[in-house]
């Protein structure tokens, strides 16, 4: 599965990371921080600026100290890890794109 980097953090070794796979449906391939459920990575609440506007991600739970616990199909796609080189004290998830919903927006767009 091919994947297009988004954006993410530019410290350190440049993650945790978003990527967007090239399959149908698109979604995203959220690289993040090792959690005790593989199922399961932490991102920090800043890695939600690079989605693609008008794009959201759902099923984040927030830690209370600038993290969201996201869980999601662990990424095991050797081709997409090849792309991503997650270093060891990470993994990746995969998650729907869900498209934004503005409680101001016109009703047309919601």
């Amino acid at each position: 599965m091919r994947v297009r980097l988004i954006g993410g953090e530019s410290g350190g070794d440049g993650s945790p990371r978003v990527y967007v796979t090239e399959s149908e449906p698109p979604r995203y391939a959220v690289q993040g921080w090792l959690t005790n459920d593989p199922d399961t990575v932490e991102i920090p609440h800043r890695l939600l600026w690079f989605t693609e506007p008008g794009t959201c991600i759902s099923g984040l739970r927030d830690t209370g100290h600038g993290s969201f616990l996201l869980s999601g199909e662990p990424l095991t796609d050797a081709e997409a890890l090849e792309t991503m080189q997650i270093p060891a004290h990470e993994t990746a998830v995969l998650v729907p794109i869900g498209q934004e919903v503005r409680q101001d927006a016109p009703a047309s767009r919601r």
